[in-house]
């Protein structure tokens, strides 16, 4: 089996997370190598070198001649110049989220992918947050979505729109549960603190009839990251920051019910289950499944295509904004 040596562009607060994250996987794995890091910022790649005793490249292209997988933990606005010159190598490729900084740059992404026979996987990391993976074995088909993705202001991340940087975890999220094609988007924000939309809040609509309503602020003064999702007789309650969730389901019954319950008359009640928390990293989670479908050849999770289909809804809505 061939080795896979891996490379990471970008070693700022995101690629400092993702070097631990290899860094392990390497000690656990034989078939993972992690070759080394590279930055614009030649001191930042040489200190995580010298914190994990790997190299520190001093190019891109030093970089390329070394690797055949690469993760890119590097500002929206540079991910596109770098996997493409990393595609065009034949580079197996780890992207993290927003993809890249417009839909028409990873419409060219996904040719040069099917061009040269590459995987890859985008880092839209909720798929793996625990409180997502405890719900695999419910089957969800909401008909009502909302989500609130609040943070407080940090610089980072403010090279795209608040759509771009927070609420598109929740657009893919949203396409990822909701089994339909869009309707209708209306949309509305403001700039607050930055050059671009600060808060968002976004209202789609399916041809299926389900409903998704999106909050997403940067300016904040404490975190959350919540969504709820109401279908036939179930509401589930979805708390990404925790990683658990909650299952409220109508159940008409005599029968006496050992989980905790709300009663609604002598037949009806309001079953609450908590389902078993799922202890996992989802970074690392994620970046290991990325190395599985490399060695065994399947599809990736969160496909370029998808990703590709959210950078351009993510479009549409600041657009909408805009217009405003």
């Amino acid at each position: 089996m061939e080795k896979i040596i891996v490379g990471i562009s970008g070693c700022g607060h995101l690629g400092r997370i993702h070097c631990k994250q290899l860094w392990e996987l390497s000690l656990e794995n034989e078939f993972i190598e992690f070759a080394g890091v590279f930055d614009i910022i030649s001191e930042k790649a040489e200190e995580v070198a010298q914190l994990y005793d790997i190299r520190s490249f001093q190019s891109e292209d030093e970089m390329f001649e070394n690797i055949n997988a690469l993760i890119i933990a590097t500002p929206t606005s540079t991910h596109f110049q770098i996997a493409s010159k990393a595609a065009k190598r034949k580079i197996n490729l780890f992207i993290e989220k927003p993809v890249t900084s417009t839909s028409e740059q990873a419409e060219k992404l996904t040719e040069l992918r099917d061009k040269n026979d590459i995987k890859i996987q985008i880092g839209h990391i909720e798929r793996f947050n625990p409180a997502i993976i405890s719900l695999s074995g419910l089957k969800l088909n909401p008909m009502f979505i909302e989500a609130h993705r609040l943070a407080e202001f940090t610089v980072r991340g403010t090279d795209v729109s608040v759509v771009h940087d927070l609420m598109i975890h929740d657009l893919d999220m949203v396409f990822h549960l909701v089994k339909s094609d869009l309707k209708k988007i209306d949309a509305s924000g403001v700039s607050v603190i930055s050059d671009s939309v600060d808060i968002a809040n976004a209202r789609l609509e399916f041809l299926n009839g389900c409903v998704a309503n999106l909050t997403a602020s940067r300016i904040s003064l404490k975190k959350m990251r919540k969504m709820r999702l109401f279908m036939k007789d179930t509401y589930v309650s979805v708390d990404f920051l925790e990683g658990r969730s909650k299952i409220f389901r109508l159940c008409e019954t005599d029968e006496e019910i050992t989980e905790p319950y709300i009663k609604l008359s002598d037949k009806k009640k309001i079953v609450i289950t908590q389902p078993e928390y799922v202890n996992t990293n989802p970074i690392k989670s994620e970046i290991k499944e990325f190395f599985e479908c490399i060695i065994e050849n399947r599809p990736v999770r969160v496909t370029l295509d998808e990703a590709a289909r959210t950078v351009k809804v993510a479009e549409e809505i600041i657009k909408i904004i805009s217009e405003k």
